[in-house]
């Protein structure tokens, strides 16, 4: 434990059956619907991603991409890939940049890349929740989406975190009708308590229910979204939606403080920087330096610096660029690095640092069963509404990752037809002796696999709480300002300063973590932070013992 312990805002919850967390009530009980139903952890996955599709509309939808990590009774681990690919007619000049500097390089004339028709990949969301619940659930479609549906047609009432997503994005919201007439209704943004039906989404999950995944892929959903496209000078088609298949990836796999860390490959950064700064920090006492000190800090800054210096190379699509994976996770290559850091001052570290435009608002889901199945899934539109485009008639909202690939040609993150999105995803599960000791993720564009890192030495090298580890303060630099939150006390910022690190506060770094702890006698806690409507429901309980009726009714069964 640390000396001072961290004040929480939250408490966490506990189960001996399941425990789901997401970030949003709602998402929570509707995984934990099917856990009471019977169900494994991919089922009450799965429920909670098409729930949270309705009540987390600004983060996550069928016209998105995600990572799922599996980890499957039998100990196999397996990373489900359904990111968004560039659209088949893209060409690398479809944009015209702004300029080349790194603060305006992947910006575009006319932000089309961000905003609008152009700005939307082909998804792969829907393809891959199918494809898990298909292949490793237990419960048909129509149960799992059976909340989902609920709750477009019936209603939820809006929360203050919803409330301020729809605020921050009206002025951009209102140039499209159909996020108007939703979001906007008679021209004012819902408030918080205002309830929010979406008949037309509940309508197209009921399609989707009966159909599945291939009536968006290539059926009558998929034609009637690629018209409007179409109608819109967009370039996606029917044959982007086709094309973009679900795939099976291997994850990457490190060690730290006795536990082996597991997280996404390539196109996710996430896991292999994950890896790498943990490589690097290893060699530290970071313990005995004490948990929030400015050494500490100090330390796990550079490690970050360094990741995203070397990131430029380890963020692509595979089938494009050959990824130095085996390189940027040796623990070889990691003392060589830590090496180099100077334990009293700042330093730059060369190497092309890319100031990405990474979609920061994004949801995840941790999921574990009593059978010894655990998922932990990133799924994301990119930014807050995506592209704020909404398709009429089947009510889903756009994403807008090409605003993540560079609009210049000629470069390792230009467009190429079929290029996969890259994405600083980190859905983790660490094992301790071959099982699981933590499930963790969180949403937050580039800042969310540093903050993952942050939660794991929380857990290992300081002894954190469950709680403690998803709400401790948090620090963030790809190499410019050092962000910290209002959490780090004023005099560690100022020795961090006094080290030559250009110190900005901020409100938070990343977003809402949510998180699962394995016990030893096999009770699961789950906890969620501050920083999103983050909901851990456990279930424990269980049916009835054999023959109890006969007891009750004051005779012995036969």
């Amino acid at each position: 434990m640390t000396e001072t312990p961290i004040a929480t805002t939250k408490r966490p919850a506990t189960g001996s059956r399941g425990m789901v967390v997401t970030n949003h009530p709602l998402g929570s009980t509707a995984g934990a619907e099917m856990l009471a139903a019977g169900g494994n952890a991919v089922d009450a996955a799965v429920a909670s991603l098409f729930a949270l599709t309705v009540v987390e509309p600004m983060m996550v939808g069928l016209l998105g991409g995600g990572m799922a990590h599996l980890r499957l009774a039998d100990g196999r681990h397996v990373v489900v890939d359904g990111m968004a690919a560039v659209p088949l007619a893209a060409t690398p000049d479809l944009f015209t940049p702004v300029g080349d500097e790194p603060a305006v390089r992947l910006e575009t004339v006319g932000r089309k890349n961000h905003f609008g028709p152009l700005a939307v990949c082909a998804p792969g969301t829907l393809r891959a929740w199918c494809h898990m619940l298909d292949r490793y659930g237990t419960l048909p479609l129509a149960d799992v989406m059976a909340p989902a549906i609920r709750h477009a047609e019936r209603g939820f009432a809006v929360t203050p975190y919803l409330a301020d997503c729809i605020g921050d994005t009206a002025a951009e919201m209102a140039l499209d009708p159909e996020l108007s007439r939703i979001y906007l209704p008679g021209g004012t943004a819902l408030k918080a308590g205002d309830r929010l039906v979406q008949g037309d989404t509940a309508e197209t999950l009921r399609t989707v229910a009966k159909d599945g995944a291939e009536t968006l892929h290539g059926g009558a959903l998929g034609r009637l979204v690629a018209e409007w496209f179409a109608r819109q000078e967009g370039i996606l088609s029917l044959d982007d939606l086709r094309a973009n298949p679900v795939i099976e990836r291997k994850p990457v796999r490190g060690t730290y403080r006795g536990h082996e860390v597991l997280g996404p490959p390539p196109p996710s950064s996430g896991g292999v920087h994950v890896v790498q700064m943990l490589n690097i920090l290893e060699g530290f006492d970071l313990r005995a330096l004490g948990f929030g000190s400015p050494a500490a800090l100090h330390r796990i800054a550079e490690a970050m610096k360094i990741a995203f210096a070397d990131r430029a190379v380890a963020t692509a699509d595979p089938a494009f660029v050959p990824v130095p994976v085996d390189r940027l996770t040796d623990k070889g290559y990691a003392a060589e690095r830590r090496a180099l850091i100077d334990p009293d001052r700042a330093q730059a570290w060369q190497a092309g640092v890319s100031v990405g435009h990474e979609g920061a608002n994004t949801t995840h889901v941790t999921v574990a069963d009593a059978g010894g199945m655990v998922v932990s899934a990133t799924q994301t539109i990119n930014s807050l509404f995506g592209a704020r485009v909404r398709v009429p008639g089947v009510g889903l909202i756009a994403n807008n990752y090409m605003c993540n690939f560079d609009p210049h040609p000629g470069r390792a993150q230009s467009l190429a037809p079929g290029k996969r999105v890259s994405t600083s995803m980190a859905p983790l599960i660490l094992l301790r002796d071959g099982k699981p000791a933590f499930a963790l993720g969180l949403p937050g564009g580039l800042k969310i696999f540093p903050s993952a890192m942050q939660a794991v030495v929380g857990l290992l090298e300081y002894g954190l709480t469950l709680q403690e580890a998803v709400e401790a303060p948090r620090i963030f630099t790809q190499g410019q300002a050092l962000e910290v939150e209002v959490g780090i006390p004023e005099p560690v910022r100022a020795a961090l300063a006094a080290m030559g690190h250009a110190v900005q506060l901020v409100p938070h770094v990343g977003g809402g973590m949510n998180a699962i702890r394995f016990a030893a006698d096999g009770m699961l806690e789950g906890a969620s932070c501050w920083r999103a409507d983050g909901t851990p429901i456990g279930v424990a309980g269980g049916l009835a013992r054999p023959g109890v009726r006969f007891w009750i009714e004051g005779r012995p069964p036969a």
